[in-house]
C-alpha cells in the first residue's frame, strides 16, 4: 500500500493541467476511458427526467373486448402481423395484454382508434 500512498502524495502534488495529461497518457497506455464511469451517472441521473418529457416509443395495451369481440380480434390480427385466428383470439381473451410495444406515437394512436372504433377498451403506456 505504500506504493498507492505515494502516488496519491505525488498526484496531490500536480497542477490540474500535469493531472490533465497524466490522464490523457493512461488512458492511451492502458486503451481506456476514465470518463466514462462520470459520464454513465451523468447520464443516469438525466435519463428518468428525458424518459419523462420525450417519450418515444409507447405500448398498446388492450384493456378489454368489449360488445364485439369477434371485430376487435378481426382489428387485432390486422395490427399485429402474423397472428392467425386462435392466437388473436387467444390474445383477446386473456386482456389485459399488450398488444403493440415499443413502437412511434403516431403508430400507436392509429392503433387505438382501430380498437376503440371495434370497440375495445385502450390505453396506450
Amino acid at each position: 500500500m505504500a506504493n498507492v500512498d505515494e502516488l496519491l502524495e505525488t498526484f496531490g502534488n500536480m497542477t490540474l493541467l500535469e493531472l490533465s495529461d497524466f490522464v490523457k497518457k493512461f488512458e492511451e497506455k492502458f486503451e481506456v476511458t476514465a470518463a466514462a464511469p462520470v459520464a454513465v451517472a451523468a447520464v443516469g441521473a438525466a435519463a428518468p427526467a428525458e424518459a419523462a418529457e420525450e417519450q418515444d416509443e409507447f405500448d398498446v395495451v388492450l384493456e378489454g373486448a368489449g360488445d364485439k369481440k369477434i371485430q376487435v380480434i378481426k382489428v387485432v390480427r390486422e395490427i399485429v402481423s402474423g397472428l392467425g385466428l386462435k392466437e388473436a383470439k387467444d390474445l383477446v381473451e386473456s386482456a389485459p395484454k399488450s398488444i403493440l410495444e415499443k413502437v412511434a406515437k403516431d403508430a400507436a394512436e392509429a392503433a387505438k382508434a382501430k380498437l376503440e372504433e371495434a370497440g375495445a377498451k385502450v390505453s396506450v403506456k
